[in-house]
């Protein structure tokens, strides 16, 4: 049995068989699980030892009718979306940081039977509305206690970034925030970039950047990116600001 039919005989039990009746004339959930893993194929990011890595949180936005008839399902629904979702990652052996996460969201301005889906590599630095927890041979959580040590040594390597008029970042394991807002860890006093513009998750082992909706957009080595696992000497451009980022050991 496919995800996808395992997803809709779910559904059948979540609704106790008003299945038909609940999403006639709404938009049917297991389109949404469709541009979900569209999603994640169009958002891969190859990591280190050839491992890909695809996002974990994922923002459906519906129309505000769609999102009134399915209120009371919202939360089971969200749960159920992310629990095949992962199932779908596993059966490609990609990898998440963490949970995989699903949000479902008022979307004003869409038509019936319209939505949205947006996906990032989320951490965990707030609670999510629904998630469910991976294998943990298939989906190492971000952080926490790791199976071996990083690839190359035995400890977490120092890296940071370097601006272009000579100030260095490090980076600590972590998410580090990126932008010209209070809430940004590394702020930077340019116009272009947003207040939160990105975000860098560092496992101790590898980098991975992830833009956060900015306005203008990140780029590196001069390629707009969504979310992409960095490599000693990339340079990051957001707004007018250049950063390079280095390794050391």
């Amino acid at each position: 049995m496919s995800v996808l039919q395992r997803f809709e005989k779910r559904l059948e039990g979540l609704v106790e068989g008003a299945f038909a009746k609940v999403f006639k004339g709404v938009v049917h959930p297991v389109e949404i699980l469709n541009a979900m893993q569209r999603e994640a194929e169009a958002h891969k990011a190859i990591l280190v030892g050839g491992r890909t890595l695809v996002p974990n949180r994922y923002v459906i936005d519906l129309s505000p009718y769609d999102h009134s008839r399915l209120a009371p399902y919202a939360a089971a629904l969200a749960q159920e979306l992310a629990q095949s979702q992962a199932e779908f990652i596993g059966e490609q052996a990609w990898t998440v940081y963490g949970d995989v996460i699903v949000e479902i969201e008022r979307g004003d301005g869409l038509d019936t039977g319209m939505f949205r889906v947006s996906a990032e590599v989320y951490t965990a630095d707030q609670a999510p509305q629904a998630s469910y927890e991976p294998p943990p041979q298939q989906y190492p959580p971000y952080g926490g206690q790791q199976a071996g040590p990083p690839p190359g040594g035995g400890g977490a390597r120092n890296v940071r970034l370097v601006s272009g008029d000579g100030r260095t970042f490090p980076l600590a394991i972590g998410s580090t925030t990126i932008g010209r807002g209070d809430q940004a860890n590394l702020r930077l006093p340019d116009v272009g970039i947003s207040r939160r513009h990105a975000r860098l998750d560092f496992d101790g082992a590898q980098v991975v950047l992830t833009d956060l909706g900015s306005t203008n957009g990140t780029m590196v080595n001069g390629q707009r990116v969504s979310a992409v696992a960095l490599n000693p000497g990339d340079m990051i451009q957001i707004g007018t600001t250049t950063l390079t980022f280095r390794v050391d050991g």
